[in-house]
């Protein structure tokens, strides 16, 4: 026989011989060898042992050895603590024991050694090894293991500390089954496990004590799995005992290991504490054409994938599916236009759609100007006559047009000189708190003004009806000149921003609740910050800071005010005089309940989407009353997102009205102590099993009698797309730049969907020139189908401003293309606040495949428009969906690719034969190299499942855009670029546009012109790309969620608890064979005669070899059949 062979057979060789072994010296040796072995390697070794039986070996060895009269504990000791060693390496460590029938013997073996420190150590490892078996543990509980192996836990000891904590793991261990938990909660074993905590804690002043301390926590984690477990936690003071033993860890040095786990089952006892809300439902609701009005609050039958879109991955309440499993692996689906999904005679209705393929241009033989608003619908320009016209300011329509597009704040108001006085007085006195939800400066609405009026005391009763109307128009008129005084004093020029035109644009918004209050900000306008700002450090353990203030709250509930102050469904509630104020009835807005808990500390709890009862994390809301320098904490208490940007630097965006009215119109980045994390909440009903998070963040506002709005990102209302819009139009010259502005279809609540196109007008007439205009590719490019993805209209707004300007690249990319611009898809979601779903409930960006054409008419007319420029053969070249992401940061792209698809799911397909333009990366390409923002590397260009009725993923499929996208932009900031470390703010996103268009360049027929002596000096071409690959966010330093199950026992830390028991084995025979050389050795407390104890000297002194000899051991007998070191 060869060398390799009989090394190869070596193993099994010692394996047998142990269970066959008769003598004592024998046996020792194998152990010895093999302690020796196993111990020299790495885990690799056990597993080939495990594999070759070595577990059974050792069961039938201990099995034989332990059912003698009267056991061999110089053979038992190493029996066991390699059977520990090896059997925690052993999934079915539990069902081969139970097998062989050692479970009740080692059971056995402990009732008879608990006087014995060592062999009792032994024998409880081995047990906390046997209960990876759920049956072996319950086996094990039946036979009153629990109340033994409890027993042994004794109060605060100096000795014999690592057979205590040999103890407490192995009761630990026996916590893994429903049964054994249960058997714990009745038997009061918690309140023991508490009170032995305590004492450990109250005189384990030494360090020695942590590891103790630890597995005591461990047993508590395990019993409070079950709801019985916390109860009778809570019951007997287990969160106060917690608590107040932090408090002294964190004052001692070495002790902060025990905080964190004391935290995490603080947090996971805390009792569910259902919302303070009179239903989950949404408090607006909308009836919806052939549906009653009534929505039930139930959770609604839906996909929960539907939680994720294209920019966030996340599905909360399911556990998320492998992502390789998501991908699209169906070669048809992939590869074959599906069906349309209606008529073909439907689609010649978007005609009107295309006017610069009919219009004939005429205007550009009239030698005059042509007048203002000549290359508008003649719908919408009526409608925005209409508007203007009706407008609430009593000053007369001026001619507007000019080539800026800022307000000329010395135009003074109608009337005489002494009727503005008075008027011009009182606006110069106006403060920023004058401009808080009560007042009626920014009211839309004459009505609400006369019901503040009347409220004040201004209307005496009886008062006859025409002298009402007379008044209302003196009302009127005096609220117009107030308002024109006011911006002529304090008014900044805001580009592409005129208060007067939002105000009669916001007049003519149509809202669920009838919106009558203009939010300050949208009104008056918002410019960026001078500088750049930076992410917000987190402050270390800020989050555990918190948490222990929400611990405060449960264990000390008369100090909390608990006292609503603001409820969006109760507009008769009176706001104490020392709390802050809070108001959210205006567009966009999303706030439902305010409750003060302290003094300086507020709960939020904002509105679910309309028509449904989920889908919340957008908020935008008033603040006032406020006292100056003073930190106010703010809790949003029902996010339903399982991690944010808010954890890696992210801030809420604040706007102060005194800083804007002193000449400082900002939304700024603000907030301190920032962190986000799963809290105790529950819905109001219980209908639904939901996790709710808890963002927290603190706010020091700067000046007394100001009014503040707070919100998630930069608000975009509607109003500001229609006003923006009516001043692009003025702006752009009609001679050159066909500008018309269409409505696309109404929304559910009536307000009209605006489509833009935007392109170059004809040189002239001529045929060559009109038919190259009429040959253009087209670009389609769609935004805020999510209303709480706001930055995505700023990079809109971005697009639009730059593509009316009057820049070389926007005039060559006018001359290449036809742009036709959806800026807005759920008008309703936005006017509403809502964070996801339009007024039907759904996510509009998941009824792309078969958008109904009442519920969903944005998506409905949008696919049939595609439809249209499909049959008539003008495919969009590019197809872009703006959106937002609240998960990643930078801005980045998603596509579709057929191969990469197949690539990535492992599919058997063979894609050698299949050709794919490769074109689909020749934006991502561009941007990475002009867009400081813009992350190639955070690009993906997989179809998956979950997202085969989004917008990118239909319009590359059925349509067949090759460049077909969505476009994620942060919400917070950039890890990469000149833009690293920072938080994008309207700037950069409006940029972010910008450079999009920019890129479009790249796609022309000559491609000389990205690098033209014209263009060339307004781009950027500098850009380096990012080496970051990594597309998500590291953990957070702070956990999140809370821990439903302590962290599986480290087999190295048992390794080590192994042999330092031998160790201590082989000290004590040491002195045992001293005493005996001396005379004095007596009877062991087993009875065990001095012959006996000479064998049990036979162990240890095998393991005194030298290290050459034990070398030589390990080499001879390989784990697999070779000599390993």
């Amino acid at each position: 026989m060869t060398a390799p062979l009989s090394l190869s057979s070596g193993l099994e060789v010692l394996l047998s011989t142990l269970q066959n072994a008769g003598d004592v010296e024998s046996t020792l040796h194998i152990l010895n060898v093999l302690d020796e072995l196993l111990s020299a390697g790495t885990d690799r070794r056990i597993h080939y042992m495990i594999s070759k039986g070595g577990s059974e070996a050792l069961l039938s060895a201990l099995v034989t050895t332990a059912r003698s009269f009267s056991p061999n504990y110089t053979l038992l000791l190493p029996l066991l603590h390699l059977l520990a060693k090896v059997g925690q390496r052993d999934r079915r460590i539990g069902m081969k024991a139970d097998e062989a029938g050692a479970v009740l013997l080692t059971l056995n073996l402990l009732r008879k050694n608990d006087q014995h420190a060592n062999r009792a150590a032994a024998c409880l490892w081995v047990i906390q090894v046997f209960c990876s078996s759920v049956s072996t543990a319950n086996l094990i509980g039946e036979n009153q293991g629990l109340d033994v192996i409890y027993h042994l836990i004794p109060h605060y000891a100096t000795t014999n500390q690592h057979t205590i904590k040999a103890a407490i793991d192995a009761f630990a261990a026996l916590l893994c089954t429903k049964a054994n938990v249960c058997w714990v909660v009745s038997k009061g074993y918690i309140f023991g496990l508490l009170r032995l905590y305590e004492d450990w804690h109250s005189n384990g002043a030494q360090h020695d004590a942590i590891p103790i301390r630890h597995s005591l926590l461990r047993c508590l984690h395990k019993v409070t799995n079950s709801t019985a477990g916390r109860q009778a936690f809570m019951l007997h003071g287990g969160i106060r005992v917690l608590y107040e033993s932090t408090q002294t860890c964190l004052l001692g040095k070495g002790l902060e290991s025990l905080v964190e786990p004391s935290l995490q089952l603080m947090r996971k006892c805390l009792p569910t504490t259902p919302l303070p809300l009179t239903s989950d439902q949404s408090a607006y609701t909308f009836p919806l054409p052939g549906r009653a009005h009534t929505v039930p609050d139930i959770e609604p039958e839906a996909d929960m994938r539907s939680e994720a879109s294209d920019d966030d991955e996340e599905a909360e309440d399911n556990p998320k599916p492998d992502y390789d499993d998501d991908l699209e692996t169906d070669l048809n689906k992939l590869r074959f236009l599906p069906d349309p999904d209606r008529p073909n005679e439907l689609l010649p209705q978007y005609s009107r759609l295309c006017p610069e393929l009919s219009h004939d241009f005429q205007e550009l033989d009239l030698s005059s100007e042509p007048e203002e608003g000549s290359t508008a619908s003649s719908s919408s320009s009526d409608d925005e006559a209409v508007l203007l016209n009706t407008s609430s300011f009593g000053s007369s329509r001026r001619d507007r047009r000019r080539s800026s597009a800022s307000w000329d704040w010395s135009t003074s108001s109608s009337g005489s000189h002494s009727e503005t006085e008075p008027d011009t007085a009182a606006a110069s006195h106006l403060k920023a708190c004058d401009f808080h939800s009560d007042s009626s400066i920014l009211s839309t609405s004459p009505s609400f003004r006369t019901m503040v009026r009347e409220a004040r005391g201004k209307a005496p009763p009886g008062q006859r009806g025409d002298e009402l109307d007379d008044e209302e128009d003196a009302e009127e008129s005096h609220h117009g000149t107030m308002i024109d005084t006011l911006l002529e004093r304090h008014g900044v020029c805001i580009p592409h921003h005129e208060p007067r035109l939002y105000h009669a644009a916001a007049a003519k918004t149509k809202s669920i609740p009838g919106f009558s209050i203009l939010a300050f900000p949208d009104f008056w306008g918002h410019l960026p910050p001078p500088g750049h700002e930076p992410m917000a450090p987190r402050k270390p353990n800020v989050q555990r800071q918190k948490v222990f203030e929400d611990v405060q709250r449960f264990l000390n509930p008369d100090d909390i005010i608990d006292q609503v102050v603001f409820d969006l469904e109760d507009s008769s509630l009176q706001c104490p005089s020392d709390s802050l104020r809070f108001y959210s009835k205006f567009e966009c807005g999303n706030l439902r309940k305010a409750v003060q808990v302290r003094r300086y500390e507020y709960d939020l709890i904002l509105n679910a989407d309309a028509n449904c009862n989920q889908h919340t994390q957008w908020f935008y809301f008033e603040v006032s009353n406020m006292v100056p320098s003073t930190p106010y904490r703010f809790n949003v208490i029902n996010c339903e997102k399982s991690n944010s940007q808010f954890n890696y630097g992210m801030q809420p965006v604040l706007y102060s009205v005194r800083e804007a009215l002193e000449g400082r119109p900002h939304w700024v980045r603000s907030g301190t102590e920032i962190c986000y994390y799963r809290n105790h909440y529950c819905p109001a009903r219980g209908r639904r099993r939901t996790t709710f998070y808890t963002l927290t963040f603190t706010i020091t506002f700067k000046h007394s009698e100001d009014v503040c709005y707070l919100a998630y990102h930069y608000p975009y209302t509607y109003s500001a797309l229609k006003a923006n819009l009516k001043l692009l139009q003025r702006s752009v010259d009609p001679t050159k730049v066909f500008f018309q502005q269409q409505v696309l279809c109404s929304t559910l609540a009536g307000n009209s969907c605006p489509v833009v196109t935007i392109t170059a007008c004809p040189a002239s007439r001529s045929w060559r020139d009109m038919h190259q205009l009429r040959n253009r590719p087209y670009i389609v490019l769609t935004c805020r189908v999510h209303p709480g993805e706001s930055n995505a209209s700023w990079v809109m707004k971005g697009t639009l401003e730059f593509l009316c300007s009057s820049e070389p690249v926007a005039q060559s990319l006018r001359e290449a293309f036809i742009f036709k611009i959806i800026p807005m898809l759920n008008p309703d979601g936005v006017i509403n606040g809502t964070n996801r779903c339009d007024l039907n409930g759904e996510d509009l960006n998941r009824q792309w495949s078969k958008p109904d054409p009442v519920l969903s008419p944005t998506i409905y007319h949008t696919k049939g428009f595609l439809y249209y420029l499909n049959s008539i053969g003008r495919t969009p070249l590019v197809f872009c969906d703006y959106h937002g992401h609240s998960r990643k940061k930078n801005v980045f792209l998603y596509g579709c690719s057929l191969k990469e698809t197949l690539w990535q799911s492992g599919s058997s397909v063979n894609t050698m034969g299949l050709k794919e333009d490769p074109g689909y990366r020749t934006l991502p390409k561009t941007l990475d190299s002009i867009a400081p923002a813009f992350s190639f590397n955070s690009c993906n260009y997989l179809v998956e499942k979950s997202r085969s009725s989004t917008a990118r993923v239909v319009v590359w499929r059925e349509m067949g855009v090759l460049r077909s996208y969505t476009m994620e932009s942060t919400h917070n900031g950039c890890d990469q670029g000149i833009y690293k470390g920072l938080q994008t703010g309207t700037r950069e996103l409006q940029e972010m546009g910008l450079k999009f268009c920019h890129s479009l360049l790249s796609l022309t027929k000559d491609m000389k012109a990205l690098y033209s002596t014209r263009t060339i000096n307004h781009i950027d071409l500098d850009h380096k790309s990012h080496n970051c690959f990594e597309d998500d966010e590291p953990p957070c330093v702070e956990q999140i969620e809370y821990s439903t199950d302590w962290p599986l026992y480290n087999g190295t830390d048992l390794d080590s608890d192994v042999n330092s028991n031998m160790a201590r084995a082989d000290e004590k025979e040491e002195d045992n064979d001293e005493g005996h050389r001396g005379g004095t050795l007596s009877r062991g407390s087993n009875g065990q005669s001095q012959q006996s104890m000479k064998s049990y000297l036979l162990f240890p002194h095998p393991m005194r070899q030298t290290s050459s000899e034990k070398r030589s051991m390990c080499n001879s007998v390989s784990a697999n059949g070779q000599i390993m070191s």
